[in-house]
């Protein structure tokens, strides 16, 4: 189920993320990440636990399969004579992918109240836009070494949106950490949180905050300074560095989500 959410999420999060990139960096470039979504919305779909888990789960999966059927004809299409539909295959893809993100966190907290369903919903989706975004912009920074001369403001503008993204995930999981927190009654079958994250089990979530929340937002700074100055081989290096502990941060994210139902 880690992997099956994980792999989803930053899926559908590259291909989305394809809304807000020029078509300066190129048809290869565009090729290349649908390409990558395809492939892990096939693992994803692979690691899908199988269990009949209810409506909510059967309709994740099911826009899941649409939005991996229209990557694929997205990456088929790049560059060929059937660019005036892609677009609308974009945004039907786009819009499978957020659908089968949205009822994921319900499923996943169909158990819970209606205030921890709907943070699940806000951190699936900003989980997405966090992956997604930091995923894009290391792959183009690197795409300056296939085409020097296109314009760093591509760049710049690929890491606002990472910034923007990381912000908005830090937002989500504080207002998780605070519900749960706030709101944990004794008698109800789950230990408090703030025990928890207390406890050496919560080793887990320091690891969480440090890996997939601190650094990220840290390193995402030090790109966009170093954006600033036209570095993009710099800020590349930055960005797969970031890239890699926004992904140990997002899997451990889902990893407590089920183990402690806290959306973080």
């Amino acid at each position: 189920m880690i992997l099956y959410l994980f792999l989803s999420h930053l899926a559908v999060g590259i291909f989305l993320t394809l809304f807000f990139v020029s078509k300066d960096a190129g048809v290869k470039f565009f090729r290349f990440n649908a390409g990558l979504a395809a492939i892990l919305l096939v693992v994803a779909v692979a690691f899908h636990p199988g269990e009949d888990a209810g409506r909510l789960a059967e309709l994740a999966f099911a826009t899941l399969l649409v939005c991996g059927a229209a990557v694929v004809f997205y990456w088929a299409t790049v560059g060929r004579v059937l660019a005036a539909i892609r677009p609308a295959i974009l945004a039907i893809g786009g819009l499978a992918g957020i659908v089968s993100v949205v009822a994921q966190a319900m499923a996943v907290s169909s158990e819970s109240g209606l205030t921890t369903q709907a943070l699940a919903v806000a951190s699936f989706l900003s989980s997405v836009a966090l992956l997604g975004g930091a995923c894009t912009a290391m792959v183009l920074g690197h795409w300056y070494l296939v085409i020097p001369s296109m314009q760093v403001s591509h760049l710049q503008s690929i890491v606002k949106l990472h910034i923007v993204s990381m912000v908005l995930r830090i937002v989500v999981v504080g207002a998780a950490v605070f519900v749960a927190i706030v709101s944990w009654q004794p008698g109800l079958g789950l230990p408090s949180f703030s025990h928890y994250i207390t406890s050496v089990s919560g080793v887990f979530f320091w690891q969480r905050v440090l890996f997939g929340l601190a650094g990220p937002a840290v390193l995402s700074y030090l790109t966009w300074e170093t954006a600033k100055i036209r570095s993009t081989q710099s800020a590349t290096g930055i960005l797969y560095v970031d890239f890699f502990t926004v992904v140990v941060g997002e899997v451990l994210a889902k990893y407590l989500l089920l183990a402690t139902r806290v959306p973080v």
